[in-house]
C-alpha cells in the first residue's frame, strides 16, 4: 500500500497556549527513473532523473515526464514499467521505477536538459531559453481547436480542490488537472512538486490514448511557471489555468506558441495573459 502522509506530533499555539496534538504531513521521497533502451551494443539501462515526489502513480509519472521530454510519444513505445529495487524502511514505499523503451525507439538522452537531481520545486530545471523546445519540434497550437467558456473556468477551482484528498489530510500538495470543455475533470493528481502533478496528469492521459490533449484544459493549484508551461505545450493541451500567477517566462513562452494562458483564477475573476480567443 502507498502511503502518501504520516502523522507527526505538533505543540500547536493558540491564543497564547501550547497544546500537543496528532497532525499529518505529506510524505516526500526521491524517485528515481531508470530508462532501458537498445542500442548498437544491445540493450542498456541509464538512471535519467532524480525527482521529489508524493509516493504514488508514479507509473504514471515517469511516462508524463518522458512524453514532456520528448523521449516518447505514444504508450506503445513502452513496452514495460515497474519498481525496482527494496522499499523504503520507514514507510515501504518504492522509490526506483524503470521504463523499458521498445526497440524501435531512437534514444536522445541530449533532450534531457534537465539537472540529473532535481527539488520539488526545481522549477526551469536547466533549461535555459524558449530555443530548448523548438529543439525538440515545439509548433504553435492552432486557435481554432479548444473553446472554454468564462462560467465553466470559474467553476473549475472549486472542482480541483473537491478531489485533492491528501490535500485535506495535510495541507501541503499541489494539485493538477485535465478537464473538458464541459467542465467535466479527466483525471487529477496531487503531488508535493506541481510539475510532478502535471507530469502524473499527461502521463494517465496517454495511457487512455488521449494525447495530444487538443480539446482539453489543464488546471492547476499554485501558480503558472515555465516549466508547466512547456509541459502543457508539448501534451498539446490548449489552455492551462492557474489559480495563482504566472511567471514572465511563462507569458511569453505562451504568447510564442499559441496556448491559452490564465491567472489568478479565483471566484468570478481571472487574467488571460495570452490567446484570448479561445474563451468566450
Amino acid at each position: 500500500m502507498t502511503v502518501r502522509s504520516h502523522s507527526v506530533s505538533v505543540d500547536k499555539i493558540s491564543a497564547g497556549s501550547a497544546k500537543p496534538v496528532t497532525d499529518f504531513v505529506a510524505v516526500e521521497e526521491p524517485l528515481e527513473i531508470r530508462l532501458g533502451y537498445s542500442t548498437p551494443a544491445g540493450r542498456t539501462a541509464k538512471s535519467v532523473s532524480i525527482t521529489m515526489r508524493t509516493p504514488g502513480n508514479d507509473a504514471e509519472l515517469a511516462t508524463g515526464f518522458l512524453y514532456t521530454e520528448s523521449m516518447i510519444h505514444s504508450d506503445a513505445d513502452i513496452v514495460a514499467i515497474e519498481h525496482i529495487g527494496d522499499v523504503a524502511p520507514d514507510t515501504g514505499n518504492h522509490n526506483i521505477i524503470r521504463v523499458d523503451l521498445a526497440p524501435h525507439v531512437d534514444v536522445d538522452l541530449g533532450r534531457l536538459q534537465r539537472h540529473f537531481y532535481t527539488t520539488s520545486s526545481c522549477g526551469v530545471c536547466g533549461k535555459s531559453s524558449l530555443d530548448a523546445l523548438r529543439v525538440t519540434g515545439a509548433k504553435a497550437l492552432d486557435l481554432s481547436r479548444g473553446r472554454f467558456a468564462r462560467d465553466i473556468l470559474t467553476m473549475m477551482p472549486a472542482k480541483l480542490r473537491s478531489q485533492q484528498e491528501t490535500f485535506d489530510k495535510t495541507g501541503g500538495l499541489h494539485a493538477a488537472a485535465a478537464f473538458s470543455s464541459q467542465g467535466e475533470i479527466l483525471v487529477v493528481h496531487e503531488d508535493v512538486g506541481r510539475h510532478n502533478a502535471v507530469d502524473k496528469v499527461v502521463g494517465s492521459l496517454l495511457k487512455q490514448s488521449l494525447l495530444p490533449a487538443s480539446e482539453l484544459g489543464l488546471i492547476v493549484s499554485g501558480r503558472a511557471s515555465f516549466e508547466l508551461m512547456q509541459k502543457t505545450l508539448l501534451a498539446g493541451f490548449p489552455l492551462l489555468a492557474a489559480v495563482s500567477a504566472p511567471s514572465s517566462l511563462a507569458v511569453q513562452l505562451a504568447q510564442d506558441f499559441n496556448v491559452s494562458l490564465v491567472g489568478f483564477l479565483r471566484g468570478e475573476t481571472f487574467n488571460i495573459y495570452s490567446a484570448r480567443e479561445r474563451i468566450s
